[in-house]
């Protein structure tokens, strides 16, 4: 991750080597924190571009940090549905 910009309510990163996967990700679950105003990210080139992604808010850092927690919660409880499904 690289940080373009960071200030006290607005934040710009580049997800470098991600794609739309893990970009609408964060992005859902950024929008379920009431602190967050806005975020959106773009990718300029399908094959070569990567992720841009602004969030404006409260406190972007803090939500950035808390919504990739989450996601890895919420990832580890998939992983783990699936696994008990199994046969």
């Amino acid at each position: 991750m690289k940080i373009i910009r960071d200030e006290k309510d607005e934040m710009e990163i580049i997800l470098e080597g991600e794609t739309h996967t893990l970009c609408n990700a964060l992005r859902k679950i950024l929008l379920e924190d009431e602190t967050v105003k806005a975020v959106a990210y773009s990718i300029d080139h399908p094959i070569i571009g990567e992720p841009h992604m602004y969030i404006r808010g409260d406190n972007p850092r803090k939500s950035l940090k808390k919504a990739a927690k989450t996601l890895k919660e919420r990832s580890k409880e998939f992983k783990d549905l699936i696994e008990r499904s199994s046969p």
